[in-house]
């Protein structure tokens, strides 16, 4: 079976690659709404929604209808991807192939087929991220050499041990770039008496979040002071946001060691023997690779282009019809 089409559905960003064509969408997995009388009416799609965040009244909502990799609102996200499919011109009754986090159930499952299938997809093929993120980095999953990959992204972190085009062990942890920028947002509130919107934690987290304790990266921040309700401005340092975003980290590996050392010795042997590969965006964050050489006491690698690199190997998936095969046989 065909597939011209590879999607990977996150909490924070929806990325669509499109066979010879390559990566033709990145937008924010989001949606803007407000109540009418009949009913919510969608005023803003992907970065037309995160535009609009603070920037509008108070009754209207901008939300992900995807969370943690499940979909938490089928209408709006239907709306979302037909949305965003009609940007790269799809036709209809193509086949598509979407990316999904490990340990979903059968009914979070059925729901993504449902909902590519209501949309004019023809056949619909679920693949692990994860897989595709091995793909991206080049490494081989039909190899019998064990491989673990940790992928960072937006809404969760996926910790997934691989081996011969499967999942033998893998894990969803409700960690991502969303809960940093929330935390960000309620620090500053709180130790700075400023408030902040989510939008602009993502850009502080992203500009000058950092994870060298003593990082001289600075920013000034415009928001509304606490006491008076007035806007004013406030500069925020990479030490402001250091002890925000270091635990969340520091769970992260915790994770993966319980995760390592959970396994027969012989499949932890060679985890340890090949190493870790992390991606995701939230890989990129600055001092990342120091973190882990102090902090982490398995070898590892990092992904070049992490944030982009488990659709790029979706876009190398697409063209081995056998090694889709194998994949769904054992998914």
């Amino acid at each position: 079976m065909k597939y011209k089409y590879a999607i990977e559905m996150g909490g924070a960003y929806t990325k669509i690659y499109v066979k010879d064509c390559g990566l033709a969408l990145c937008e924010s997995t989001l949606v803007a709404a407000k109540p009418t009388v009949d009913g919510y009416k969608v005023i803003g799609l992907g970065d037309e929604a995160k535009n609009l965040m603070g920037k509008t009244n108070e009754d209207v909502e901008v939300f992900s209808p995807v969370s943690n990799g499940i979909i938490e609102n089928y209408e709006y996200c239907q709306r979302l991807l037909e949305y965003f499919f009609k940007k790269v011109e799809y036709r209809r009754r193509e086949n598509v192939m979407v990316l999904i986090n490990c340990g979903l159930s059968d009914g979070d499952k059925r729901q993504y087929l449902n909902l590519l299938h209501s949309i004019g997809f023809k056949e619909v093929v679920l693949v692990p991220t994860v897989l595709c993120t091995c793909l991206g980095a080049g490494k081989n999953i039909s190899s019998t050499k064990i491989t673990m990959v940790v992928n960072m992204g937006g809404a969760n972190t996926d910790i997934a041990v691989v081996n011969m085009n499967s999942i033998i062990k893998g894990a969803t942890l409700g960690i991502g770039g969303r809960a940093m920028d929330s935390a960000i947002s309620r620090s500053i509130a709180y130790n700075n008496g400023i408030v902040i919107g989510l939008g602009m934690a993502q850009t502080l987290k992203n500009e000058v979040g950092s994870l060298f304790a003593n990082d001289t990266l600075n920013m000034e921040v415009t928001g509304v002071d606490v006491e008076t309700k007035i806007p004013r401005g406030y500069i925020i340092t990479s030490s402001d946001l250091y002890p925000i975003l270091v635990p969340f980290f520091h769970e992260i590996l915790q994770a993966i060691e319980v995760t390592i050392t959970s396994l027969p010795p012989e499949i932890s042997t060679d985890i340890i023997n090949n190493g870790v590969l992390f991606a995701g965006g939230l890989s990129q964050i600055a001092g990342f690779a120091q973190f882990l050489k102090k902090n982490f006491r398995f070898p590892y690698t990092i992904a070049a282009d992490a944030e982009n690199v488990s659709i790029l190997g979706a876009g190398k998936l697409l063209d081995d019809e056998e090694l889709i095969k194998k994949i769904t046989e054992n998914f």
